[in-house]
């Protein structure tokens, strides 16, 4: 490549870190990305790998083989770097970390104490429901079992268990509305 006498070093070092992008970008992007799943982590690296190119001021007397050597090292080095850096200095999606405030509210002293408060009045409550309902209850909801479970589990018919769970449920219900 013939330059006249006005280019200056750094717009060598332009033309040949651009025919280097040109050349090795797409291969180095394809390989960047075994390791770093991001695509757009995988581009801030390539991109760096040739900042580091533009850095190198030896690079132009290298061979083309030996250019491609250095660019796919430092490619490695660079995805390395990253890979320690997500590890020490994780990052959390912005809908995780929304969750995680949520669910800190929902943990919060005052929560667990108006938490504690409800489940004590609804104790209060199931216990001056009759026996069977609270057994009903219990068995659907504090052991999770199904209709057809209970009723094999009481003797009765399915349709009986239904019938049972619904009325307990509504004289809970009216329980608490007139409270």
């Amino acid at each position: 490549m013939q330059h006249g006498p006005r280019q200056s070093t750094a717009e060598l070092d332009d033309s040949l870190v651009a025919r280097l992008y040109q050349q090795y970008a797409l291969s180095l992007m394809t390989y960047i990305r075994r390791y770093v799943p991001a695509r757009e982590e995988a581009e801030d690296i390539l991109l760096e790998v040739f900042l580091a190119a533009l850095e190198h001021q030896e690079l132009a007397h290298f061979s083309e083989q030996r250019q491609l050597a250095w660019l796919q090292r430092v490619a490695s080095h660079k995805s390395a770097d990253y890979h320690r850096r997500s590890a020490r200095h994780p990052v959390v999606p912005l809908e995780q970390a929304a969750e995680s405030l949520i669910a800190d509210k929902r943990h919060s002293p005052d929560q667990l104490a108006m938490r504690k408060e409800e489940e004590t009045i609804l104790y209060r409550r199931l216990t001056k429901l009759p026996q069977t309902y609270q057994q009903v209850l219990q068995l659907r909801f504090a052991q999770g079992l199904r209709c057809r479970e209970i009723a094999l589990r009481l003797n009765k018919s399915e349709g009986a268990i239904r019938m049972i769970l619904s009325r307990a449920l509504t004289l809970l219900r009216d329980v608490y509305t007139r409270s």
